[in-house]
């Protein structure tokens, strides 16, 4: 047996260990997005407690996200000789250290010091988890199994809203950290029974990183990612004032439509699997478009009537539910010989969205109001629509053959 014969132990159906193992990733998914969210939903009750202002409790959120951007560009070439296995299980080691931390952190240098931890967590899992994928099922099961794999994030992100806030009046928001953390031992649990070893395929340099972002079309998707994540995240910042402030909802009306914003993003994230098998291309297009449209007509439309608001943000909760498994597929398709570092680029490409969505919407809710950040995100996703279909690639382009295509498109 050769040092990579797990690595062709890749079932020839998707069989029951092989979906188990992916199930035990969803679960990671799960409790890693949970953890991430949850002092969104307790800043309150967790700043009182440490004695510091809301703003530096909300930094809790910031420094997980700043680490997993690093984390996931990384973890590639620092882990390059490990087991998978192995790291993906000192991963979720990490992250009960983490939520150890902040639950039993007595000041912000401990709970920062918890959050540092998480986002290391955060971002490694991410950026393996494509590519840990496609070494457990068939390839014309990778979107099915990426589809599962991401019903972690509307499932941990309700959970962290709903369940975070009501549990942490009813026991206090330590005990919540606890709970997450019993959810963590669970998944570390489950993953070290499915998950089998997968020895690293080959060395991988810090420099491939930048080899890959050269391959023909790279750029071109990441650019479309950095628009499509920063549209939705600029937008979805601010979905509380919109509701609030256009639609008039009352307290009642507003969690009924965050809550159908997060039941339709589910759905969305397991249709994605069967979208995805039948054409990549016009998912990836498809699904901004949607988004965009939607922008433009709550810019216009909006407070027209509570019912076709609450109705458009569910439809854009289903259509962003598409998303993430889309280009997780397409990396996976794009680079299939470095999908790892190819989901590095991924995840710190989405992180960096993540800011700059919040950013970009914060300058523009005061300039213009929430209005004006509907129509700004709905044209950066309608500019990702475009781009998609103008310029990104679906199928893969194997490393040295950049030159040959440059020169015969010129």
């Amino acid at each position: 047996m050769t040092t990579n014969d797990s690595h062709d132990m890749r079932p020839t159906g998707a069989s029951r260990g092989a979906w188990s193992a992916v199930f035990s990733l969803t679960l990671g998914v799960f409790s890693l997005v949970m953890a991430e969210f949850l002092p969104a939903s307790l800043l309150t009750p967790m700043a009182d407690s440490l004695a510091i202002s809301e703003g530096q409790a909300g930094q809790a959120v910031t420094v997980t996200a700043v680490v997993a951007l690093l984390s996931g560009l990384l973890v590639t070439s620092a882990t390059q000789r490990l087991d998978r296995r192995h790291v993906l299980l000192g991963f979720s080691g990490l992250m009960i250290a983490a939520n150890l931390l902040v639950a039993y952190s007595p000041d912000l240098i401990w709970l920062l010091a918890g959050r540092v931890l998480l986002g290391v967590a955060l971002g490694g899992f991410w950026a393996l988890s494509a590519a840990t994928v496609m070494r457990l099922v068939p390839e014309h099961d990778v979107p099915r199994a990426l589809s599962l794999l991401f019903t972690g994030v509307p499932i941990a992100t309700i959970s962290a809203a709903a369940l975070g806030s009501y549990l942490g009046d009813l026991v206090g928001w330590r005990n919540v950290f606890l709970l997450a953390t019993a959810i963590s031992v669970a998944t570390l649990v489950f993953q070290y029974v499915t998950l089998p070893s997968m020895t690293p395929e080959r060395p991988t340099p810090l420099g491939t990183l930048v080899s890959v972002m050269k391959r023909p079309g790279m750029m071109v998707g990441i650019v479309a990612i950095l628009l499509v994540f920063c549209g939705h995240f600029a937008f979805f910042t601010y979905i509380r004032p919109f509701l609030e402030g256009v639609s008039h909802m009352g307290i009642n009306a507003l969690s009924s439509t965050l809550l159908a914003f997060g039941v339709a993003n589910f759905v969305g994230t397991l249709a994605a699997g069967y979208l995805l098998e039948r054409s990549l291309r016009l998912t990836l297009v498809l699904m901004p478009l949607i988004m965009g449209s939607l922008g433009w007509l709550l810019a216009t439309l909006g407070g027209f009537s509570l019912g076709t608001d609450a109705l458009m943000v569910a439809l854009w909760g289903f259509a962003f539910g598409a998303v993430p498994v889309a280009w997780s597929t397409w990396i996976t398709r794009v680079v299939p010989d470095e999908a790892e570092s190819g989901g590095g680029l991924i995840v710190a490409s989405i992180q960096l969205a993540i800011a700059l969505g919040a950013a970009v919407g914060g300058v523009v809710f005061g300039i213009g109001g929430v209005l004006a950040v509907c129509a700004t995100a709905g044209t950066l996703l309608l500019a990702a629509a475009a781009l998609v279909l103008a310029g990104v690639r679906t199928r893969p382009v194997p490393a040295g053959e950049g030159d040959t295509v440059v020169a015969s498109c010129q």
